[in-house]
């Protein structure tokens, strides 16, 4: 089970955290801070199962609300504010806020669609992580492919992997494509056949969902284990 702990963003305004620890015994050196993405919070069912399935390989997970969805809201605030928030996760990491449940180690970034999107923007301008993962990288609005949201990517000095469904409206793994092979890190791409972009797959595809989602969590784990034991 999550252990839920508080984060101060302002004084008056804390969020809510959920560590979930990987077992002792297989723990690995690298803990993930798993952002949520515009329409759900932490509690959602993609976010707790990812968590609680990547802890459960090994990899200590730690989701948290924006301040937007702790409130209540439905719109999400402003990229600074959301950007801000997700320095003070950091920041509370970095501090020992959370080492009695995930332990000490290197810290990777990321998160589900916008949640990835708002750690890729701190990530340019911050440094010190041992990676970055992204659910479903929102690389444009759904229709809007002229409106890319890449131009930062190029100052990120981690690797990273990007996991995308093969139909997912706000970025073909084909419109990434050609974004990834222009920058300098370790980028890779996991492309999540016929699922879009909750990784999401057809009754009539090849395999369940549940299958998918074991492909995307197979893919996470194999990432982690490469780029934290070199």
């Amino acid at each position: 089970m999550p252990s839920s702990v508080k984060v101060k963003i302002e004084p008056a305004e804390p969020i809510t955290a959920l560590a979930y620890p990987a077992p002792a015994r297989s723990r690995l050196p690298v803990s993930l801070i798993l952002a949520h993405g515009a329409g759900a919070n932490q509690t959602s069912g993609f976010m707790v199962e990812f968590a609680t399935a990547l802890a459960a390989r090994g990899i200590g997970t730690l989701t948290f609300n924006f301040a937007y969805t702790e409130a209540g809201r439905r719109i999400p605030d402003r990229n600074d504010k959301l950007e801000a928030c997700y320095r003070k996760v950091i920041q509370a990491f970095q501090e020992g806020l959370f080492e009695k449940h995930l332990g000490k180690g290197g810290l990777i970034i990321g998160g589900k669609s916008m949640g990835g999107r708002i750690a890729s923007q701190v990530a340019a301008k911050d440094g010190g992580f041992a990676g970055l993962v992204f659910l479903g990288y929102p690389l444009h609005p759904p229709g809007r492919p002229e409106q890319l949201r890449a131009s930062h990517l190029p100052s990120i000095r981690a690797s990273m992997l990007f996991v995308q469904g093969e139909r997912d409206a706000f970025g073909t793994p084909e419109e990434l494509t050609p974004v990834l092979r222009g920058l300098k890190p370790l980028t890779e791409l996991c492309i999540v056949k016929d699922a879009d972009h909750s990784f999401k797959v057809p009754k009539r595809a090849d395999r369940t969902q549940t299958q998918a989602h074991e492909f995307v969590l197979d893919a996470i784990e194999q990432w982690v284990r490469r780029t934290t034991t070199k």
